[in-house]
């Protein structure tokens, strides 16, 4: 099985990084940090133009018609460079909503503005803290008007659309519903988190227009699925930050000097980036394996997403926190980058399931599919 991505992918993913490096240094996360905007607007409008937004949206909709491979690669680049866009929200789980579950009148009404970066979405799952869990959702939709409240949302004080989920009355099934956040019956409040550059908001509905997406009652399905598919490329955005940590931390310790000799020549720090690495090649090879399933719908598909979730999730903490240690004091000042990355790694972390919720879902689905083996 080759799991390694083709030339042209590759040319593909060194253009997103140009495009990065020059739209995209340090100083547009950090001012985005310091509360410029919930978001980088220039940056994802070029990202759009550029075709990341809809590298795996088909043509008919205004995408670029290409696979999820192509996206992975650009995700990476996204994490690399702390991209301040609501990539995630708005490709990974809103688009990839409509492409499993919407009609084909809700596709053409949304997938091309989101391609082409004119809507930013936002997927409305959880109503506070605590794991997302079908007997949690207490939002109700009554004749069309959805009623109830939603927060964590990630991008919810800028998104233009929102997938959420709610019942069809007080006890009635789960399902999922298109909401125009620019409608009337919708409140935001944005929400302080560790990463400011990832805004969050608290959404109050009261009586808003809400229409069904997908089939009624199978809402929780379709949401695990899109959070499978959104978790795979999620690992790659933070194996991308997980890399640029690594890079920071070795790039520093070759260059700062110790008792006449740069720090790292120390076997401390030798271990520590060596470790660093490790952690990062791990989730590497799960990401890919994952990229894989995703790409081809393998039927491996939630054990993968799961696989390079957990390992994702472990090794951009991992090397965030290492990157902090090895530039020693510096490291935990707002003046050096080492915080951002940090930020962004426990962000993320948390931004589809706490790490010990898909840790719990790769322990089901492996047992599972071993039994269906037997």
């Amino acid at each position: 099985m080759n799991l390694d991505f083709s030339d042209d992918q590759k040319a593909l993913q060194a253009q997103v990084r140009r495009f990065l490096a020059e739209k995209c240094p340090p100083a547009v996360p950090r001012a985005v940090a310091e509360g410029a905007a919930p978001y980088d607007r220039d940056l994802y409008r070029g990202l759009a133009e550029l075709g990341v937004l809809g590298l795996a949206i088909p043509e008919a909709y205004g995408g670029m018609g290409l696979s999820h491979l192509e996206l992975c690669l650009a995700a990476e680049e996204l994490g690399r460079a702390l991209a301040p866009a609501p990539v995630s929200s708005s490709i990974y789980l809103v688009a990839e909503a409509l492409l499993q579950a919407g009609s084909d009148r809700q596709k053409a009404a949304w997938l091309p503005r989101l391609a082409a970066g004119e809507a930013v979405g936002a997927f409305a799952l959880v109503e506070g803290p605590g794991r997302a869990a079908p007997g949690k959702v207490r939002a109700t939709v009554e004749g069309g008007r959805l009623t109830g409240t939603k927060w964590p949302v990630a991008d919810g004080d800028s998104a233009d659309i929102a997938v959420v989920a709610a019942r069809a009355g007080a006890a009635g099934p789960l399902s999922l519903y298109l909401v125009d956040l620019t409608g009337a019956g919708v409140a935001r409040e944005a929400l302080t988190t560790i990463d400011p550059t990832r805004s969050h908001a608290r959404l109050v509905f009261d009586g808003a227009a809400a229409e069904p997406l997908g089939e009624a009652g199978s809402g929780w399905e379709i949401a695990e699925q899109v959070l499978d598919r959104a978790a795979v490329l999620m690992a790659f955005e933070q194996l991308g930050g997980a890399d640029r940590a690594l890079e920071m931390a070795r790039d520093y310790a070759l260059e700062r000097m110790a008792f006449g000799r740069p720090i790292g020549s120390f076997q401390a720090i030798k271990h520590m980036l060596a470790d660093m690495y490790v952690s990062a090649a791990l989730a590497r090879s799960n990401g890919y394996y994952g990229a894989w399933a995703l790409a081809t719908g393998a039927a491996e598909l939630p054990v993968a997403a799961a696989t390079a979730r957990v390992s994702a999730t472990q090794a951009f903490q991992h090397c965030a926190r290492n990157n902090i240690q090895v530039h020693g004091g510096m490291g935990f000042t707002w003046a050096f980058d080492c915080h951002l990355f940090y930020r962004r790694a426990n962000a993320l972390a948390l931004a589809l399931g706490s790490q010990s919720s898909w840790e719990d879902k790769l322990i089901a689905r492996m047992s599972r599919a071993n039994t269906v083996a037997a």
